[in-house]
């Protein structure tokens, strides 16, 4: 589908070549800002490549470029997930991947097109920004721009608020992140609580030291228990297993099994997990996300790395049948040593919804900062 817009052309892509340029136009746009986290491009590219991304089994999809003159000037993805309206209910036409210049025409000439694409559809709502699944980068950023996006983060210039706002798109949810300094030990409070609830729980921490061990000693059951951690969390959309497959083929191999943790109860079974990384994105941002010719160097130097000043944590999941135990307080209390092992400055906490007050409670002992907040926008069709 073509249109035109005072002057815009806005172009579904539907070939390799122009995936291409609709990947690199997000580095372009963030060019020079020393926050912005580049994504590796190949793993971009894969995203929407229906035989390397399972996601897409249970979602239909369009691409769309914005030009002026010949120029680039924005993006955007529509996306359908299936698996999570049924899962919700609704009848929701995601946006994501939605990047543009400065200005309110590209802008809605790109959501506009997403919005027609979703009423032809049968869709009665559009919601973004969000992505695939609830593993995809997701939420605007409306507060911390002066401060580092992490890898699995995204990041999102200051003038993108007041254009949303004047499109009529309105706030669904809200998550925050914090910044934690992390102690050489973990405080006596949570010690106290792990050493109690080890006992009475009958719960002990597992450690593994490589993706071969953990997939011969508890195979995919690591995403069984995201799986039911997450299912009440805003828009999730269960994992298939061919998801729960992909995540590890992908992932496992290169974590530093330090930084793996998980609770297991008397039979063995995963009930809580915690998971974290070095942080990737000064390397992403050498080699502006292209791992050749050298910059696959770079990442490999970042995840091997004895020492480092900045750490990911990705995740904390605990089996629903486990929570409000105080299980949470066995995974800060195994990983605060290897902070001090690493001499770990800074610890970006993963995005939080602010009606979360379990999890957020999590970091509050902790010397932190709650230096961001990002929002999901929703308006009917």
């Amino acid at each position: 589908m073509t249109t035109n817009q005072n002057e815009i052309t806005i172009k579904q892509i539907t070939k390799r070549r122009d995936l291409r340029r609709f990947v690199q136009f997000g580095n372009d746009l963030y060019k020079g800002n020393p926050y912005y986290c580049p994504p590796i491009f190949f793993d971009e590219l894969n995203t929407f490549d229906t035989k390397s991304n399972p996601a897409l089994e249970v979602c239909d999809f369009v691409l769309y470029l914005a030009y002026r003159n010949g120029k680039i000037v924005g993006r955007i993805v529509g996306i359908i997930n299936h698996r999570a309206n049924e899962a919700w209910r609704v009848k929701k036409c995601r946006f994501g991947w939605f990047d543009f210049i400065d200005d309110y025409d590209v802008f809605k000439a790109l959501i506009d097109a997403v919005a027609q694409w979703g009423r032809s559809h049968g869709m009665t709502h559009l919601n973004g920004p969000v992505g695939f699944t609830d593993f995809d980068k997701e939420g605007l950023l409306i507060e911390g721009f002066d401060y580092n996006a992490p890898m699995a983060s995204l990041y999102t210039h200051p003038y993108y608020i007041a254009h949303y706002e004047r499109y009529g798109l309105k706030k669904e949810a809200d998550w925050i992140e914090f910044q934690i300094q992390p102690p050489t030990e973990a405080p006596e409070r949570i010690q106290r609580i792990a050493q109690i609830v080890e006992k009475r729980h009958n719960l002990r921490v597992v450690k593994v030291k490589n993706s071969r061990e953990l997939k011969k000693r508890y195979g995919y059951s690591y995403f069984d228990v995201l799986d039911e951690a997450y299912q009440k969390l805003y828009n999730y959309q269960p994992m298939t297993d061919r998801q729960k497959m992909y995540y590890c083929n992908m992932y496992f191999p290169l974590i530093n099994y330090d930084f793996v943790t998980m609770v297991t109860n008397e039979k063995d079974e995963i009930v809580a997990v915690g998971l974290g990384m070095p942080s990737l994105s000064d390397a992403l941002r050498k080699c502006q996300g292209r791992l050749f010719p050298f910059g696959w160097y770079h990442l490999i130097k970042a995840l091997k790395a004895k020492k480092m000043t900045d750490f990911d944590l990705l995740l904390i999941a605990v089996r629903p049948d486990y929570q409000d135990k105080g299980v949470n307080a066995l995974i800060f209390n195994e990983m605060t040593p290897y902070f001090a092992k690493y001499g770990i400055q800074r610890v970006e906490t993963t995005s939080i919804l602010e009606s979360n007050s379990k999890n957020i409670a999590n970091f509050l002992p902790f010397d932190h900062i709650q230096h961001k907040r990002r929002r999901a926008y929703i308006m009917e069709l």
